[in-house]
């Protein structure tokens, strides 16, 4: 794809994988710029639009927020950024997803714990409801 050609929303999604819908939303927050329009007002994109789109799905399959994507794109367009500043954000964002998985195995045991309570046959008694209540 040529860095010159304009393509329309739909060719713009495609080319990047990011959906029609995720890039009217990118623009509306300001994530991205907005779109040339055409004559008739339909958006245009160019390659270097479809790079930064490709470059935030790649971040957002990464599980960085929207904040921290709007940091990694000022660092990302600055050439003399210190490399230094990216790392300290994927480490504090390792940090976060840390947590996270921490979170997640804590309600997989509690919930594990309660699933081997329970006898799962035709008894109304149930742990893992009376679990919930409490």
């Amino acid at each position: 794809m040529d860095m010159m050609t304009h393509m329309n929303i739909g060719e713009a999604a495609r080319h990047s994988g990011v959906s029609a819908k995720m890039i009217r939303h990118y623009e509306g927050i300001g994530l991205i710029p907005r779109a040339s329009r055409t004559y008739s007002n339909y958006r245009t994109y160019s390659g270097k639009d479809v790079h930064t789109l490709r470059f935030i799905r790649q971040a957002r399959s990464l599980g960085f927020s929207i904040k921290q994507i709007e940091q990694l794109l000022g660092l990302w367009r600055n050439q003399r950024r210190p490399s230094s500043k990216v790392k300290a954000l994927a480490l504090a964002h390792i940090a976060e997803l840390d947590a996270r998985i921490a979170e997640l195995e804590a309600m997989k045991r509690t919930l594990g714990a309660l699933a081997e309570h329970c006898h799962g046959d035709d008894r109304p008694e149930c742990p893992i409801l009376e679990g919930l209540a409490t």
